[in-house]
């Protein structure tokens, strides 16, 4: 039998880490649904639909993966539940792969199929409430619809997913007591540190200035105007393609490495 992966071996693994706890892998993926329908329908009867698209997107996709991605190796806040799990008959890249499918792979499929259901029965409500006799019942109807997955805004989110999803992989097993909130914060904190820090240094080079935002762009205030100061291409596009491709390569081979090394 191989001792890296086998397809039965792995099956029942998969099969063990979605029903031994099902509160947690579907209550809270349930819970998290219904939140994202609540923000979706505040944000779009006080704001509009298409910030409600993209806040409920960005919530729901990165927001519900990174609490998802706290309980798949949460098996260590407790020295029993931990020794158990580490001495399971299967091998790490199995563990490793089976927490890739439910929290990079799985939930975001049933997300996005979600979003789409929902999303559509709101504009559908939307369009039906218009009168069609109105003298803007075109400009109304064609301004609200959906949101297309290859849009700019969800193309800019895929990353920060998978980014989010790798650190709180990484976090549950550095962290054995209270993952989640620990990694929330390390996350947070490691945020402000990068952008205060970018802030300053622009603030080195430049005068007046209005936002400073790392890897993007500096933004200046000239007169009543806002100048922007954007990395040269030969520079941002190297980065971009490490944040976007590189670091949830390394963020999620971090984990796999740490998983082989873990101990309490």
């Amino acid at each position: 039998m191989n001792n890296t992966f086998n397809s039965k071996r792995f099956g029942l693994l998969f099969k063990k880490t979605l029903l031994e706890k099902p509160m947690q892998m579907f209550g809270f993926t349930g819970l998290i649904f219904l939140f994202i329908l609540i923000v979706y329908y505040i944000v779009k009867t006080f704001v509009n639909f298409q910030v409600a698209q993209n806040i409920s997107f960005l919530w729901g996709l990165v927001g519900g993966d990174f609490i998802l991605a706290s309980f798949m190796f949460n098996y260590f806040s407790s020295t029993a539940n931990g020794s158990s799990y580490l001495t399971l008959p299967v091998s790490n890249f199995e563990k490793w792969l089976c927490a890739v499918l439910i929290a990079g792979i799985l939930y975001p499929l049933i997300f996005m199929v979600f979003f789409r259901i929902m999303d559509a029965g709101f504009i559908a409500a939307y369009h039906n409430s218009l009168d069609p006799n109105g003298p803007f019942y075109k400009i109304r109807y064609d301004a609200v619809y959906l949101l297309s997955f290859n849009d700019r805004m969800p193309r800019i989110i895929y990353p920060m997913f998978l980014v989010s999803s790798g650190m709180m992989l990484i976090g549950s097993l550095y962290f054995n007591k209270v993952a989640l909130v620990k990694t929330a914060l390390a996350v947070c904190v490691l945020f402000f540190a990068i952008y205060g820090l970018n802030y300053l240094f622009a603030r080195l080079l430049f005068s007046h200035i209005d936002d400073a935002f790392p890897f993007q762009h500096v933004a200046i205030l000239v007169g009543k105007e806002v100048g922007s100061v954007e990395l040269p291409k030969s520079v941002h596009d190297p980065v971009w393609y490490f944040l976007n491709y590189g670091l949830p390569v390394i963020l999620w081979g971090v984990a796999f490495i740490r998983l082989r090394e873990k101990e309490f």
